[in-house]
């Protein structure tokens, strides 16, 4: 049996001289515990060593590939050519594969041969003569270092580097424009407050303040390729009546060249931004699509990569950007959040406040399909964005419209409403049919009971009327004592006062007409 086993100086193939001791798996790492053992397990057949660290980057990265380089494949000729019969122990299953189809060598791959290969590993000083540990320390150095910049500078996973960079610089340049702005206006503000009520565009302000500087000038100046014709009246009227405090042209110098700057990084934030959006239609076409320049280079910077996107899900997708949010809900046992970075999308802003959660959640379920079909498909169209934007956008429509056909879901809410219910349909006898009396109409049903309750009423009236008739003439025998009484002081005081009224002789007068009157009264309402 041969081994052939890669090194940073070149292949290295080895003969097994005792190839029943491999097939102890378990105990092999014993036979390997010095340089005497392992040379009475395997012996060194050939040793090709690399010229230079680009023939060895050549190599190995056709090995990281799972090819057949050229030196390889010139050593294994000469191998085939004298010991055609031997198999040959490798380290690469794929690798195996290759040179039994191109060169009709019968190759092994299994624990056994790892093990092998991780004593040689071990050994490899002692088992290679004539090459110094220091030299093979420095080949491995180099070779690394040569791998890990082939990968940065060819690795397909790393283009998308500069989206995260782009991205980040330019919310960076915004904070930094609106730091720049502010201070611009208050500062010469000081000086014309009136400009910041008339001109509200922070560029077109800065531009204004750099062309005029003193609002001396403002008279004389032509603001017509800056401003209006009507906003650059008022301008020119508010410079003469202007409340400000006047400035040295020192300060002045000082506000133009803040102006100059906020200028420039206004020009060159739209620059940046162009930048962006052409290679965010290079790399990500469909998610571009879908949510747009910035959304969809948030949506990558914050997840680090686009493949590293692509194996998110959807639902983690849908919360990117808002961590903080759902773990304080998790951490409190409240609502989780709907939507996270995802909801700076326009279809997300174009729905209403209750069905964004539904949009944000479509949306990001087809995101996530656009994602994975930028990150590993081989076609770079868009189309795909497109298709699942016009579905997001139909089932925008139909939530708008309240429509009742569902595009997914269970459809459990319209089996509630539309839930079934049993209606008999066995007719009852109707008797009205047998009477041969004619039919009363109903206004005169309705005329004979008010006639009816009307007698009624008349009857309980009269009644209370006689109750009221018996208690007077109860209460008359009493009264008639009492006169009596009544009647003999009164000729006693007669004597004493004769001016006197008899009042109680007129009071009993007065409440037996009051109470005649009272029964007239009733008598002639019945």
């Amino acid at each position: 049996m041969l081994v052939l086993f890669e090194t940073a100086a070149g292949y290295a193939v080895f003969k097994v001289l005792d190839e029943k001791k491999l097939q102890e798996v378990d105990t092999l790492w014993r036979e390997f515990e010095t340089p005497e053992k392992a040379n009475k397990i395997v012996k060194l057949k050939h040793f090709e060593k690399f010229q230079d660290t680009t023939e060895a980057l050549a190599a190995s990265t056709a090995l990281v590939e799972g090819k057949l380089s050229k030196s390889l494949k010139k050593i294994l000729k000469k191998l085939v050519a004298k010991d055609a019969h031997e198999q040959l122990a490798i380290a690469d299953a794929k690798l195996g594969g290759v040179i039994k189809d191109k060169l009709n060598l019968s190759c092994i791959h299994s624990p056994m041969v790892t093990e092998l290969m991780r004593g040689i590993r071990s050994q490899i000083e002692g088992l290679i003569t004539g090459l110094p540990s220091r030299e093979m320390a420095a080949m491995c150095l180099g070779l690394a270092h040569s791998l890990s910049r082939y990968k940065l500078k060819f690795s397909p996973d790393k283009v998308d580097t500069m989206i995260v960079q782009a991205i980040s610089l330019l919310d960076d340049l915004d904070k930094e424009l609106n730091n720049y702005i502010m201070r611009c206006r208050e500062w010469y503000g000081w000086h014309f407050p009136e400009l910041g009520k008339i001109i509200t565009d922070n560029l077109m302000y800065c531009k204004c303040v750099w062309k005029v500087g003193d609002r001396k000038n403002v008279s004389t100046a032509d603001l017509s390729d800056i401003l209006p014709e009507e906003i650059e009246e008022d301008v020119k009227t508010a410079a003469e009546i202007s409340m400000g405090t006047e400035v040295s042209e020192e300060d002045i110098n000082n506000i133009l060249h803040l102006c100059n700057q906020v200028i420039d990084i206004s020009e060159y934030r739209t620059q940046l931004y162009d930048y962006l959006k052409n290679r965010m239609m290079a790399i990500a076409p469909n998610l571009t699509v879908m949510v747009g320049e910035l959304v969809g280079a948030r949506l990558i910077a914050h997840a680090g990569s686009l493949l590293n996107l692509a194996k998110h899900p959807a639902s983690t997708v849908q919360i990117l950007g808002a961590e903080k949010a759902l773990f304080r809900a998790l951490k409190t046992k409240r609502d989780t959040p709907k939507f996270g970075l995802i909801y700076h999308a326009s279809l997300v802003g174009q729905s209403a406040a209750k069905n964004k959660g539904k949009i944000s959640r479509m949306l990001a379920a087809k995101t996530a399909l656009t994602i994975r079909y930028d990150a590993l498909g081989e076609d770079s169209s868009a189309e795909m964005g497109a298709e699942n934007r016009l579905k997001v956008e139909t089932r925008l429509r139909h939530l708008e419209e309240r429509g009742i056909r569902r595009i997914s879901g269970t459809g459990k809410a319209l089996a509630r409403a539309d839930k079934y219910q049993h209606r008999s349909e066995v007719k009852t006898y109707d008797p009205s049919g047998d009477s041969t009396l004619p039919a009363v109409p109903k206004k005169r049903k309705i005329e004979e009971m008010e006639e009816g309750q009307t007698e009624v009423t008349v009857k309980a009236k009269k009644i209370k009327v006689e109750i009221i008739e018996e208690e007077d003439v109860e209460e008359s025998e009493p009264v008639k004592k009492k006169k009596k009484k009544k009647e003999k002081k009164q000729r006693i005081e007669e004597e004493a006062a004769s001016t006197e009224e008899p009042s109680t002789s007129t009071a009993m007068e007065s409440t037996e007409k009051k109470k005649k009157k009272k029964k007239i009264k009733i008598e002639q309402e019945d």
